[in-house]
């Protein structure tokens, strides 16, 4: 059951006081938008900087990739906007809709999705092409923060069955995304771990669900190995930078895959310049060429030399254009901006006196931080080859739309959370939650 620290006040009585209630409690928090807009800036410098292979076959000209990626950016604010002035406890009711429509658009894509670079990737929405998997880490967030907070235990942690069902949660969804790549399914595993100790989770049953995951995940690896007889790894054929079987022009075995890539990252001994370019390396090739070639202030935007050469530069790899053309000046900038947004959402978290909001925002910064870091140590050559877009810079219209909604969320905690000792705006927000969403705050120390 969970604990509440608070008096249940009197119901309200009409639609004009709840209004009234729900009112905000203070402003949107400055960093985050400062964040969120110094990115969107970064975005459009970079992208067309990146975009020397799209502007050539551009039918509207020179700035046809540019136009593309600002009405995307310009739709995000527009998110942002909507989302930021909405009471989070709506997205509380709305949540489970949400995530019952990504685990649908997730099926969909796995029966009669469009293959891109050798796996079903996208579903033609008719207005737009998405891709499920960018739902489904939004969905893992929402979902455990709700059962959290709703299996909170007197004096801390939570209870067996809100481990339970969070952890079989996690699984589903990771056999929903396991098939499209590892990188996918492993970020989505971070991002519940880090969930369920910022939930509360006791360190005991932390562990269980870790052996659990691996239990799971060995199991799915010997299926999908099939008939293999696991002696030798086959190099894989690459088009940029996907792993394509040669025989039917489609998604070979991906645990070869895999195996590939990361013998490929563990090397020979020989430094990284003296292997030669091929098929299967040229994407970190010319990543790490294009990092070396920005020295510490970098060659300037829009001068970048690797960007014509790059498959993905404007997406799975942009990073590395970030840093040939603003250094290693401007590659830690942008490291920053993330882990700047991580520590403010802990800050807001910190000072919320109920659990769902303080869940609500370090969820979703932790989400977009790992993906960030994630595609950092992959462009930098400090993980194995593989492809995640870098959050609300990379080319990528869904990333685009749900890393958006991830920033309106935390912006609407801020703007509609209690602080601490503040204990007329505890009450104000007291009044405006329904009884299951006043779960103290198992973030506060």
């Amino acid at each position: 059951m969970a604990e509440y620290t608070a008096t249940t006040s009197s119901p309200l009585s009409s639609d004009q006081t709840r209004q009234g209630l729900t009112q905000p409690l203070t402003s949107g928090d400055k960093h985050i938008w400062g964040i969120f807009i110094t990115l969107c800036l970064i975005s459009l410098i970079e992208l067309y900087s990146a975009s020397s292979r799209e502007v050539a076959s551009s039918a509207i000209g020179v700035f046809g990739p540019i136009v593309r990626h600002a009405v995307m950016l310009i739709a995000g604010l527009l998110i942002v906007l909507g989302l930021q002035r909405t009471h989070y406890r709506k997205f509380y009711t709305s949540s489970v809709v949400f995530v019952v429509i990504s685990i649908g658009l997730m099926i969909w894509c796995l029966v009669g999705g469009e293959i891109v670079n050798g796996a079903r990737r996208n579903v033609d929405l008719i207005v737009m092409k998405v891709q499920p998997s960018e739902f489904i880490k939004l969905s893992a967030v929402l979902l455990t923060a709700i059962v959290a907070q709703r299996t909170q235990m007197k004096g801390g942690g939570v209870t067996d069955t809100g481990v339970t069902i969070m952890a079989v949660a996690v699984m589903i969804f990771g056999g929903l995304l396991i098939k499209q790549g590892l990188t996918n399914t492993l970020l989505l595993m971070s991002i519940s771990c880090a969930m369920f100790l910022i939930g509360g989770v006791q360190w005991r049953k932390f562990l269980i669900v870790m052996i659990v995951y691996m239990v799971c995940f060995l199991g799915f690896y010997v299926i999908t190995k099939g008939g293999d007889d696991g002696e030798t790894v086959k190099s894989e054929q690459v088009v940029d930078g996907a792993a394509i079987d040669k025989a039917n022009n489609t998604t070979g075995e991906r645990h070869l895959t895999w195996l590939a890539r990361i013998q490929r990252f563990n090397g020979d001994g020989r430094p990284k310049y003296e292997h030669e370019i091929n098929a299967n390396n040229r994407q970190e090739m010319y990543a790490y060429m294009a990092q070396a070639n920005g020295g510490i202030i970098g060659v300037g935007p829009g001068n970048s030399r690797e960007a014509a050469r790059l498959p993905l530069a404007f997406s799975d790899y942009i990073y590395s254009i970030i840093v040939e053309d603003t250094g290693l000046i401007g590659g830690l900038f942008v490291l920053l901006l993330y882990l700047w947004l991580l520590a403010r959402a802990a800050t807001i978290a910190a000072r919320c006196t109920r659990a769902f909001p303080a869940l609500l925002v370090l969820g979703m910064a932790v989400m977009i931080v790992m993906q960030a870091l994630i595609h950092i140590a992959i462009v930098t050559g400090a993980a194995p080859v593989s492809g995640q877009p870098l959050p609300l810079i990379s080319k990528g219209g869904t990333s685009i739309l749900i890393t958006s909604i991830a920033f309106g969320v935390m912006l609407s905690v801020s703007r509609h959370t209690a602080r601490t000792g503040k204990r007329q705006e505890i009450k104000r927000e007291l009044d405006a939650l329904p009884e299951d969403l006043r779960t103290a705050n198992p973030t506060q120390l």
